[in-house]
């Protein structure tokens, strides 16, 4: 039988256990991975071990695909009204929402947030989430179509069945919220892969579906490796919900070069349907008629919150060169700040934490050599943080940035700002544009007719104006190009789950 990972926390923010079951959830229950294989947990705040968590492979996926497959015949989809849906999203809300500071906490021990981001925001969304989606559960409507006397036309809006869901690291509740949300609103049943990195908190809710009463297998999450030269043969388990026959559907949030891969696996399997959220290198504007301290505080937050681990991060900062010179010193002073507050997770004023993982914290240097190597100046950061242990990287701000650049092309992932000076508005359009990537985008002027006219110009799925990395529970969340495709958040996630059936019934016609 699967462990209990728990652990006693006497911090000056947060005193209590933390807990999680360690196995497999399947069918409604934890179990150990067919093939006895598990992952080392790290916590990202000291490079040390948290725990174990099983591992699933193809075979696991098979047994969970399997139960999902029962659910959805027999207690879930369109055997369960959406009344009865809503409620029991609602109530798996209410018993989150009872025990919110121990999701805090374990989401700050696995992900080395800060207190403040984790309970502020992350366990603030997730709720949100949830609660929003049961109150759709029963409001999935079709629609009749007029066509003639002798003919009446209506569509249903019904569900995939079987959706394979693979959610990243840097968010690991909150993308948990977004995915089965809309999917058990709709009548769907799921199987979701945490990343391997960062399961704790979705094993833990696990257990609160248990406790909310959903019949066994409408949930499943298996914790697994996702290795991308494994995605033909089906040995882990990434690849082998991407090729699994019987998923119809598939919803992923990661790295672009994965997301390529999953479509390309779906085209190879059953053509599942694919919805796809991915990389971002969002450019953030400031013009010169900008509030440069408004412009200066979302800039940090854009580029700082999270560690810069946010696919939507304001990576990009193009500034006019009339406040260039004001906005990269003040933008310095806000980065020193940050640098400041820099450390434990648990200790009182901590607002930047670490990266997540050894690994990411190499990349993230090695970008940082790489700016360096072509020439951009590190005006601030540009090195480890002086902590003895974890993944910690200095707030980094780079000047002398040109717009062909490394750091200014690729996602980086990790706290490190391009600064890159302009001097119209249609040179920074198409500076701005010219990226692979297109999730979202920022505009700080306080020229109205210039904040809606360069926000529809820019390439990009979302815009902020005079703010910047503000998403909202109810507003749609998605990207342009090579960011994917598909939306998750609002009524459009509601579209992505349901398949549309038009049904003609003949009530004259003769022939």
């Amino acid at each position: 039988m699967p462990e209990t990972f728990k652990v006693e926390l006497d911090t000056p923010i947060y005193k209590g256990s933390v807990s999680c079951n360690t196995g497999l959830f399947i069918n409604g229950k934890f179990v150990d991975a067919v093939e006895g294989g598990t992952i080392d947990v790290i916590n990202p705040s000291t490079g040390k071990l948290l725990t174990k968590v099983a591992a699933a492979t193809s075979k696991d996926v098979d047994i969970a695909v399997e139960a999902a497959k029962k659910a959805y015949k027999t207690s879930w989809g369109l055997k369960v009204s959406g009344a009865q849906r809503g409620e029991l999203l609602m109530k798996l809300a209410t018993l989150l929402e009872a025990n919110i500071d121990e999701f805090a906490a374990l989401e700050c021990l696995n992900v080395g947030k800060p207190w403040s981001e984790s309970k502020g925001f992350d366990m603030k969304l997730t709720l949100q989430t949830l609660k929003y989606y049961a109150g759709w559960a029963d409001k999935v409507h079709g629609k009749t179509i007029e066509t003639n006397e002798q003919k009446l036309a209506y569509t249903r809006h019904e569900p995939y069945g079987v959706v394979g869901q693979i959610i990243p690291w840097n968010y690991p509740l909150t993308m948990v919220s977004w995915k089965i949300g809309p999917a058990l609103a709709t009548g769907n049943v799921v199987v979701l892969k945490p990343s391997e990195i960062t399961p704790l908190t979705a094993l833990k809710l696990a257990g609160l579906v248990q406790e909310a009463g959903f019949p066994p297998g409408v949930v499943n999450i298996i914790p697994g490796y996702g290795e991308l030269h494994f995605i033909y043969v089906r040995a882990t388990a990434g690849a082998a919900m991407s090729l699994h026959p019987d998923i119809r559907k598939i919803a992923f949030t990661g790295s672009t070069l994965t997301g390529r891969k999953i479509q390309e696996a779906s085209a190879k399997s059953n053509l599942k349907v694919v919805t796809l959220e991915l990389g971002g290198k969002s450019p953030n504007i400031i013009f010169n008629d900008a509030d440069l301290e408004q412009a200066v505080k979302w800039a940090a937050i854009g580029i700082f919150s999270n560690s810069g681990q946010v696919c939507t991060a304001g990576s990009r900062i193009f500034v006019q060169e009339g406040i260039y010179d004001a906005f990269i010193k003040a933008f310095s002073e806000a980065a020193a700040g940050v640098n400041t507050k820099t450390g434990d997770p648990f200790a009182e004023g901590t607002i930047h934490g670490p990266v997540v993982s050894q690994t990411q914290f190499d990349r993230v240097m090695g970008y940082i050599d790489a700016a360096k190597a072509e020439g951009a100046t590190a005006f601030i950061g540009g090195e480890r943080h002086s902590l003895t242990e974890g993944f910690f990287v200095k707030p980094t701000i780079f000047t002398d940035c040109t717009p062909d650049m490394k750091i200014v092309q690729e996602e980086v992932f990790g706290p490190v700002a391009a600064v890159v000076k302009f001097k119209t508005e249609n040179e920074v359009i198409e500076m701005a544009n010219d990226s692979n990537y297109g999730l979202a985008c920022a505009v700080f002027t306080e020229n109205v007719s210039r904040a809606i006219r360069v926000s529809n110009a820019l390439e990009a799925g979302m815009a902020w104006v005079n703010c910047n990395v503000t998403t909202e529970y109810n507003v749609p969340f998605g990207g342009y190009k090579q960011s994917g495709y598909g939306r998750e958040l609002g009524a459009y996630a509601i579209d992505t789950y349901t398949q549309v059936k038009a049904v003609h019934i003949n009530v004259g016609l003769r022939i």
